[in-house]
């Protein structure tokens, strides 16, 4: 588990006493019941919504539609508050002596409960709004980060799904749209655990990015596209028996400066401006055109430096892309076997269907 996850089970019960200490500020309670209460009652909903409880029932209530998302959310959360008040209750009996008895320690005040149900309801409405326009996004939106436009150095990256026109012939445009959907929900946790944002969809494409130092600590950016490449092979058989196909795909990663910055009055968003966009784009077209999985500028590699083990570069020499002065270097990377984990489980398909 990646330490500034791990971190969170500590930070969880903090928050959760906070808000804890606070109700009891607001409806004089004594403070160390408000703040066990709180930090019982406010880890497991924080955990929850971080996915480090209950993760396999939160990603399919993510997936449903808003009004169900929010009804099975706040059940959740009821469950939570339920159970997370009764531990704080028999904690506050026996460790400390409070109440007469376990029972009366685990009642909860009408106004304990409507206070619990409204920060969670609170809550469920923050992360969905989160989840919607993506989590870094939220954040600098939430502080303004990019109100007034700044110039910073990028990694993009944008991955193509392969041979989904093709699919939505064959299978028609509402299951290809289910087919890019369930591809793109594959692809939140390999961005997640790079510390990547997913800016943008556009068709079949989903267009990633990170800061500089970011994206190039322990090569993140690439082990993202590899990371996500291993989630689609390890589900190869569900893949073929929902969808009849394991998923390709190309990607295309260059980095450079850029101008960033928050547009629009009604839908707000976060811009990119600057042929670094534009190149990353060419280069994808340009990774159709060799036939090639995944091409790197040589503008990143020379930032990335020495990459992880079984990590092979294949150098294609330069080549002239469209709106850029000068030739670009360009690379096909490949895991140890010289195959993208998702054609090698194309291949193992193929093999035993055969």
């Amino acid at each position: 588990m990646p330490p500034f996850r791990a971190g969170f089970w500590i930070v969880a019960p903090v928050i959760g006493m906070l808000a804890g200490l606070l109700y009891g500020l607001i409806f004089d309670v004594e403070l160390l019941v408000s703040g066990i209460r709180g930090a019982f009652i406010g880890a497991p909903v924080l955990l929850y919504e971080r996915g480090l409880l209950f993760q396999t029932w939160r990603d399919l209530i993510r997936r449903a539609a808003t009004p169900i998302f929010v009804a099975a959310t706040l059940a959740t959360y009821i469950a939570m508050i339920a159970a997370g008040n009764a531990g704080a209750g028999t904690v506050l009996h026996h460790a400390f002596g409070y109440m007469p008895n376990p029972r009366v320690a685990m009642l909860m005040t009408d106004a304990g409960l409507a206070y619990a149900l409204g920060i969670s309801a609170l809550s469920a409405f923050v992360f969905r709004v989160r989840d919607l326009i993506g989590p870094r996004v939220f954040a600098n939106l939430l502080i303004g980060r990019y109100h007034r436009p700044i110039s910073e150095e990028r990694i993009f990256l944008f991955l193509d799904v392969a041979g989904s026109t093709r699919f939505a012939e064959q299978h028609g445009d509402l299951a290809a749209q289910r087919y890019l959907g369930a591809i793109f929900s594959a692809l939140a946790w390999p961005v997640h655990r790079s510390r990547g944002s997913i800016d943008d969809y556009v068709g079949d494409m989903a267009l990633v990015s990170w800061t500089m130092k970011r994206g190039t600590q322990d090569s993140a950016c690439l082990r993202c596209v590899f990371d996500f490449a291993q989630v689609i092979a390890d589900d190869a058989e569900r893949w073929v028996a929902e969808f009849g196909q394991v998923p390709n795909f190309r990607a295309a990663l260059h980095c450079g400066s850029v101008v960033t910055a928050e547009i629009g009055l009604e839908r707000h968003k976060i811009a990119y401006f600057g042929d670094t966009l534009n190149t990353t784009s060419r280069l994808e077209s340009v990774a159709k055109e060799l036939g090639v999985s995944i091409l790197v500028s040589g503008d990143l590699l020379d930032r990335l430096g020495t990459l992880p083990g079984g990590i092979i570069v294949e150098d294609l020499g330069s080549r002239a892309v469209r709106g850029r002065h000068e030739p670009l270097r360009i690379a096909a990377v490949h895991n140890g076997s010289g195959l993208s984990p998702t054609k090698q489980a194309s291949a193992m398909h193929s093999a035993e269907s055969g």
